[in-house]
């Protein structure tokens, strides 16, 4: 009876041992989703960056990537706590679990408040950095943003595209256009001289609409992920436990 239960316990260890790598697997995969997401999000979409007063956007971006890092480093000493059977290693890959859990439920409450203040920061800086900016001397980075804003999302101007009609590269006696050449529906030299519906994009809400959908839907996959890892963390937390537990009383 005894020798039966030291077998079966042996084989218990065993399970949670490959149950708990294969967790370590998925949580390297996830950690790598995390920093291809925070890579993503700088490379791709950093031109609207410069259409922020705020540094959230690019911060944001910069936090999924050392997280990412983190997750998968921490996925590396699981899997070696878990083969070399370390119990001191495996308490330390408790801890770093349990922080980066409770580091993304902070993130998660500042993301949320940050958001409400981003929001009112779009709404109220947008239209000023649009009409003082573009194409001003030393701002290519924000003439960029705008032109792949507009014609990205298909729309003209931050509320309407009666908003150029303020800018300072518009009222500049040289210049011939109503709105930029990136309103224009199909983009061409001087086609901004017609500010007609038919040819030029006319979206309800402008573009600040169409920015706020697109840093709302940022978040939307952004919380997905992080849901996701935070239940693959307890998880794992679960089977380090069980495993430390059985690595102390197995005989072997």
């Amino acid at each position: 009876m005894e020798a039966r239960g030291e077998k079966t316990h042996t084989c218990g260890t065993i399970c949670l041992k490959y149950l708990l790598f294969l967790f370590n697997v998925l949580f390297w995969l996830a950690g790598g989703a995390v920093l291809a997401v925070g890579v993503w999000t700088l490379v791709e979409k950093s031109d609207y960056i410069s259409l922020l007063n705020s540094s959230l956007y690019s911060a944001s971006a910069y936090i999924l990537i050392v997280a990412g890092v983190i997750v998968i480093m921490t996925g590396i000493i699981g899997c070696c706590a878990t083969l070399k059977e370390l119990k001191s290693l495996l308490i330390v890959y408790l801890i770093l679990l349990l922080c980066i859990f409770l580091l993304e439920i902070i993130a998660g409450v500042m993301a949320y408040i940050n958001h409400q203040e981003l929001d009112e920061e779009l709404r109220q800086n947008l239209k000023v950095t649009m009409q003082q900016k573009y194409q001003q001397p030393g701002e290519e980075s924000v003439t960029q943003a705008v032109d792949r804003l507009q014609q990205e999302f298909k729309c003209c101007g931050s509320n309407s595209s009666s908003d150029w009609s303020d800018s300072i590269w518009i009222q500049d006696p040289q210049n011939k256009r109503l709105v930029p050449d990136s309103c224009c529906k199909t983009p061409s030299d001087l086609c901004g001289q017609r500010d007609h519906p038919s040819n030029i994009y006319k979206v309800e809400g402008g573009c600040i609409m169409k920015l706020e959908e697109f840093i709302l839907n940022q978040l939307y996959i952004l919380g997905a992920v992080g849901i996701g890892i935070a239940f693959l963390q307890l998880v794992g937390m679960m089977f380090t436990c069980c495993l430390y537990r059985n690595l102390k009383e197995d005989p072997y």
